[in-house]
């Protein structure tokens, strides 16, 4: 078939299937006539698939095509409609997708923090350079307890919440650098690992893991996620396979940008744990079980519902008709 010819005998009639389908009211002879074209452009785009594969001509058609298709078939969606498919199968599909690489992550971040605190615990010289000793033990015996209670226990939540968030939305909507996500994990590992080692320095590491276990657990574990997505991003780019570096990073970026958009909730909860259970005078099993209570939630939600989900053949994506027919590749 040539193509050139196909297109130049059919511009006009393309032409006029784009002119039905943008219109916005149509009489009855005008429906019947932008079905015909559908079906005569439907047939176009086939032969040209067949016999050229993906072009820009195919392309066009297509576009025309989904432009008709909405127009004939199209009525106002209800976004209240698409959240049970949300909650149900794209998101836990998203973050099952990701499990075993933030198993890797949180292993490393736990390395790296482990490294640093021993480290710096165990110089004398270390611990001094990180400030006068007075301040040192001003931080231990009273700032580091202090700060989970200074603001009231609603705005404090809220702070944390919203600067989590961000970092965790940086991860993912970062990670096609690749750079990036690794840098703010390694960032977060150093700093615990340098407050962990001025709390063990001065016998007060039993203190550090009470106040950050309850809201940690998960706080963490969000962070590892979205690390991992933006990894998953980045690795798309990286080695797409069968497809074009474009149709990956579309795929992939499509798919775990709604693990950015969980996460902010998990986070709130986390942040809710912050606010109103780390800083009570409740005993310690209480609230740490809380912690590791709302940690569970999350993992059930990743790993239980996401496999059903994922069983289901969901990833995370857009259906086919939102996002458009993908180009079949071998392999």
């Amino acid at each position: 078939m040539d193509l050139d010819a196909l297109t130049a005998a059919r511009r006009e009639e393309w032409a006029r299937l784009d002119e039905l389908g943008r219109r916005r009211r149509l009489t009855g002879r005008e429906v019947d006539e932008l079905v015909a074209r559908y079906r005569s452009a439907s047939a176009d785009l086939a032969d040209i698939k067949t016999s050229a594969g993906r072009t820009l001509q195919g392309d066009h058609v297509s576009t025309l095509l989904a432009q008709a298709r909405l127009r004939l078939t199209g009525a106002g969606d209800d976004g209240l409609r698409r959240l049970p498919r949300f909650f149900l199968l794209q998101l836990p599909a998203a973050l099952y997708r990701v499990r075993w690489t933030t198993l890797i992550i949180a292993a490393g971040f736990a390395a790296v923090a482990s490294l640093v605190a021993v480290w710096i615990s165990q110089d004398p010289l270390l611990v001094a350079s990180l400030g006068a000793e007075a301040q040192l033990q001003d931080y231990v015996d009273n700032r580091f307890t202090q700060y989970y209670s200074e603001d009231p226990a609603a705005v404090f939540a809220g702070t944390v919440w919203t600067n989590n968030a961000w970092i965790a939305a940086q991860c993912v909507l970062f990670g096609i650098t690749g750079v990036w996500p690794v840098m703010v994990l390694v960032q977060n590992a150093i700093g615990i690992g340098t407050t962990a080692a001025v709390m063990t320095a001065f016998d007060r590491g039993d203190v550090f893991l009470l106040y950050i276990a309850p809201h940690g657990l998960l706080e963490l574990t969000c962070i590892f996620v979205a690390g991992a997505a933006g990894l998953h991003i980045f690795w798309a780019w990286v080695a797409p396979g069968a497809r074009s570096r474009g149709e990956a990073l579309a795929q992939e970026g499509r798919s775990l940008a709604t693990v950015a958009i969980g996460l902010v909730l998990a986070l709130a909860l986390s942040g809710v744990v912050e606010g109103f259970v780390t800083p009570q005078p409740w005993p310690w099993p209480v609230k740490i079980g809380l912690g590791a209570l709302a940690l569970g939630v999350f993992l059930f939600y990743m790993l239980v519902v996401g496999r059903r989900a994922h069983r289901r053949g969901e990833t995370g994506d857009l259906t086919e008709y939102e996002a458009g027919t993908p180009r079949l590749v071998a392999g």
